[in-house]
């Protein structure tokens, strides 16, 4: 692991630190071929550069968001942007990850993915690269 992702999350405090280390391990062993860093000051992990998911410390928990989450189809990741294609889920305790539905996630931020890397380029436009 990264770091200044430890680092990240021996910084929270003990409940959100257990979260954040289980969501580590897990982004860790779903997407190996992953670059993980804090970015923005959460911790991001990028395929080839363009991110993929990441966590923050928020008011309601723990924001597990990925980027392209809006197109997975699950009911159990909210869709919080209008304009972009992201989605999210809080937690406040580690009971409440349901590692299936993780793992499962995790698989599809691999297959479904638009274009955030490029986006400044491209003048605020996503383009769908996969």
């Amino acid at each position: 692991m990264d770091p200044a992702i430890q680092k990240y999350n021996d910084e929270q405090e003990p409940g959100d630190r257990d979260v954040c280390q289980l969501l580590a391990t897990m982004i860790g062993r779903g997407l190996p071929e992953a670059e993980g860093k804090v970015w923005h000051r959460h911790p991001v992990w990028f395929l080839e550069g363009n991110p993929i998911v990441g966590y923050s410390k928020q008011k309601p928990g723990i924001r597990l968001m990925f980027w392209s989450g809006a197109d997975f189809g699950e009911p159990g990741l909210g869709v919080v942007g209008k304009k972009f294609k992201d989605a999210s889920i809080f937690y406040k305790d580690v009971s409440e990850i349901n590692q299936a539905d993780l793992r499962r996630w995790l698989k599809k931020a691999k297959e479904i993915q638009w274009d955030y890397k490029n986006i400044v380029r491209r003048k605020g436009k996503l383009v769908r690269l996969k």
